[in-house]
C-alpha cells in the first residue's frame, strides 16, 4: 500500500512539475498577475467582463480553418454562389463572414438556367475542395497573399480549360482562325455623311465595317474567386475590428489615410434601352449627378421629389405619356420612341421642382452601344428599325449634346472591340477619336473596363466603369483603380447580391469620386444607399471627413476632365 501511494505521490509530483514548466515557458504567471493587477486597479463592475477582454488580447491571431460555398439566389432570382469563412478563434471554430459578387451576364447574356446551375455547382465545388483545402491555416488579414493563390488556381483552371478546348477543337478537325489583315488602308471617314433614315440609302459608300470579336468564355466556377476574396477582406476587417472600408483604404495606401470622402453617388433616374417597351433602345440608362457638397441623404430625397414631379408628369401630360415598368435596376423602363423624350421630360419635371438643370443637376447617358450593334449591316439599331452608321450615330451624340447641355458624360457611347489581332482597334479608333474631336470639350467618354482591364486604352476616354464580378479580386480592384489613369466609377450590376452592402465601403475604400448604385427602389439597392449614409454619417462624427475645398466636388471634376 505504502509502494502504491509512493507511486502515485512520484506521478503527482512530475504532473505538477510539468504544469509549472508548461505555465513557466507560456508566462501564465505574469500574465494572471498582471492582469489582476489591473482589475485591481480598475476596479470594473463586470470582474469577469474586465478579465474575459484582457485575455482576448492575449489570444493567438485566428486562421482560415475552412470555407464554405452554398448557392443563394441574386436580386433577380438567379442562382449564385456565397463563400463563407470559418476561422479557429479562441481553440474554436467561428464562421467570420459570408459573401457573394455578381455575374457579369446580364438580361440579354443570361445563362440557361441548367447552364447557370451547373456553373454555381462548380463554382461550388471550388469552395469547398481545393480553396478550402489551398487556404486553411492563412491569415486572413494577409489579402495580397490569399489574393495571389486564388488568382494562380483560377489561372491554373483557365489554362486547363483552354487546353480541352483546343484538343476538342484538333478532334474535330477545327482549323485555326486565320489572322484577318486589311489589304488596303481603311479610309478616312467622311465629314460631310448625313443621317440615314429608315427607308434611304445613303449617298456615300459605307466603309466595310468587321465583324464581332467572339465574346471571351465565362470560365465555370469563377464566380468562386471573387466571392472568396471579398468574404476573406471582410473576415479581415472584422479581426482588426475596423469597417470594410477603412481596411480597404488601409490595404490601398498601406496605412489608414485620413481624412476620407464620400463618392458622390449616380443615381439612375430612366431606362429606355433595349428591355423597355418603348421602340427607343439607345438610352440604357439616364443618370442624374447631384450637385456637389451635399449629403448622401439630402441627394436621395431630392431625387425622390424629381421622380415624383417626373411620374406626375408622364401620368397627366400628353406629350410625355408612356408606359413605365419597373425594371431590375430599381428604375422606370419607359416607352419612347426618341431620345430627346426622356430628356425633355427630366428638364420639365426639373423646372417645375424648381432644381437648376446643368448647375444643381447635371446628367449622364449610359449608351450601351455594345449591345445596339447589327453587325449584319455594320449599324447601330438606335430604336426598333431605326438604324445608325457609327459616323451617324457620333453625330447624333453631338447633337444631343449641344442641345441638352446639362449632359456631361456618356457611357459606352460605341462598342468597344479592341483587339490587335484583327483590324477591329483600327475602325473603333476612329470612332472615337471623332466622338472625342466633337463633343470632348463639354462631355466625358466613359467606357466599361470590367472585363478589359489590360486592354489598350480608347481615344479620349478619360473616365472608366468598374464593377466587382467573377474572378475579381479585392486586390484587382485596388490595382485598378490606382494604376487606371482619370475617373474611375464603380458600378453595380442586373444580378447583384440581395442583402450585401460592400460595394458602397469599396467603393470609399478605393478612394473613388462616384459610385452608381441603380435607382432608388429594392431593398439590394437601398441597403447599398443606406450603407453610404452611414459611412458619411460615422466619417462626419469622427471628424475624418475630406472637406469639399480640399477634395474637388466630383461633379466639378467631371467638368475638369471634359
Amino acid at each position: 500500500m505504502a509502494n502504491r501511494l509512493s507511486e502515485e505521490e512520484q506521478d503527482l509530483h512530475h504532473m505538477k512539475s510539468a504544469a509549472a514548466e508548461f505555465y513557466r515557458l507560456n508566462r501564465v504567471p505574469q500574465e494572471l498577475e498582471r492582469a489582476l493587477n489591473q482589475l485591481f486597479i480598475h476596479r470594473p463592475e463586470d470582474i469577469h467582463g474586465y478579465l474575459a477582454d484582457y485575455f482576448k488580447k492575449l489570444c493567438a491571431a485566428p486562421r482560415i480553418s475552412r470555407l464554405r460555398g452554398k448557392e443563394v439566389y441574386d436580386a433577380r432570382g438567379q442562382l449564385s454562389i456565397e463563400a463563407e469563412v470559418f476561422c479557429i478563434v479562441c481553440n474554436k471554430e467561428k464562421s467570420m463572414s459570408s459573401a457573394a459578387v455578381s455575374s457579369l451576364s446580364g438580361p440579354k447574356e443570361a445563362l440557361l438556367d441548367q447552364q447557370r446551375a451547373a456553373d454555381v455547382r462548380t463554382a461550388a465545388q471550388w469552395i469547398n475542395e481545393p480553396l478550402s483545402t489551398m487556404l486553411k491555416g492563412t491569415n486572413p488579414c494577409e489579402q495580397s497573399e490569399v489574393d495571389h493563390i486564388l488568382s494562380n488556381f483560377f489561372m491554373a483552371r483557365y489554362l486547363e480549360d483552354k487546353d480541352i478546348q483546343n484538343k476538342e477543337k484538333e478532334e474535330l478537325g477545327s482549323p485555326s482562325e486565320p489572322e484577318v489583315v486589311p489589304s488596303s488602308p481603311l479610309p478616312a471617314p467622311s465629314k460631310d455623311k448625313k443621317s440615314v433614315d429608315k427607308g434611304k440609302k445613303s449617298t456615300t459608300a459605307e466603309k466595310q465595317f468587321p465583324p464581332a470579336e467572339p465574346p471571351e468564355a465565362v470560365l465555370p466556377g469563377s464566380l468562386a474567386i471573387g466571392s472568396v476574396s471579398l468574404a476573406v477582406a471582410q473576415t479581415g476587417a472584422k479581426i482588426q475590428g475596423v469597417p470594410l472600408y477603412r481596411y480597404i483604404a488601409a490595404l490601398k495606401n498601406r496605412e489608414d489615410p485620413t481624412p476620407f470622402h464620400i463618392p458622390v453617388p449616380l443615381i439612375t433616374l430612366l431606362s429606355c434601352g433595349k428591355t423597355s417597351t418603348g421602340k427607343l433602345s439607345l438610352l440604357e440608362e439616364v443618370i442624374l449627378i447631384p450637385q456637389a457638397g451635399q449629403r448622401v441623404k439630402q441627394i436621395i430625397t431630392k431625387t425622390l421629389e424629381l421622380q415624383k414631379e417626373m411620374m406626375r408628369i408622364m401620368n397627366t401630360s400628353t406629350k410625355h405619356g408612356a408606359q413605365a415598368v419597373l425594371c431590375d435596376s430599381g428604375v422606370l423602363a419607359v416607352s419612347y420612341e426618341r431620345p430627346e423624350q426622356p430628356l425633355d421630360l427630366i428638364t420639365e419635371a426639373c423646372s417645375n421642382s424648381g432644381l437648376a438643370l446643368g448647375t444643381e443637376v447635371q446628367l449622364a447617358l449610359n449608351c450601351a452601344a455594345p449591345e445596339l450593334m447589327d453587325y449584319t449591316k455594320g449599324k447601330y439599331e438606335i430604336a426598333t428599325g431605326v438604324l445608325k452608321t457609327p459616323d451617324e450615330l457620333v453625330d447624333m451624340y453631338q447633337t444631343l449634346v449641344s442641345k441638352y447641355p446639362a449632359v456631361v458624360a456618356l457611357i459606352d457611347p460605341l462598342r468597344r472591340e479592341v483587339s490587335l489581332k484583327h483590324y477591329h482597334f483600327r475602325v473603333d479608333v476612329e470612332q472615337w477619336e471623332k466622338l472625342s474631336n466633337v463633343i470632348g470639350d463639354s462631355c466625358l467618354l466613359l467606357s466599361d473596363i470590367t472585363d478589359k482591364a489590360k486592354a489598350p486604352p480608347l481615344p479620349g476616354v478619360r473616365g472608366h466603369i468598374l464593377k466587382h464580378t467573377q474572378e475579381t479580386t479585392v486586390s484587382d480592384l485596388i490595382c485598378i483603380a490606382s494604376e487606371m489613369d482619370g475617373l474611375v466609377m464603380m458600378m453595380t450590376t442586373c444580378s447583384e447580391p440581395c442583402s450585401d452592402d460592400s460595394l458602397s465601403d469599396i467603393a470609399v475604400g478605393l478612394g473613388l469620386d462616384f459610385v452608381k448604385l441603380g435607382g432608388l427602389s429594392g431593398a439590394q439597392r437601398m441597403t447599398k444607399y443606406n450603407r453610404l449614409i452611414s459611412i458619411e454619417e460615422e466619417l462626419s462624427q469622427q471628424g475624418i471627413m475630406a472637406s469639399k475645398e480640399k477634395h474637388p466636388p466630383p461633379h466639378c471634376s467631371m467638368r475638369e476632365q471634359c
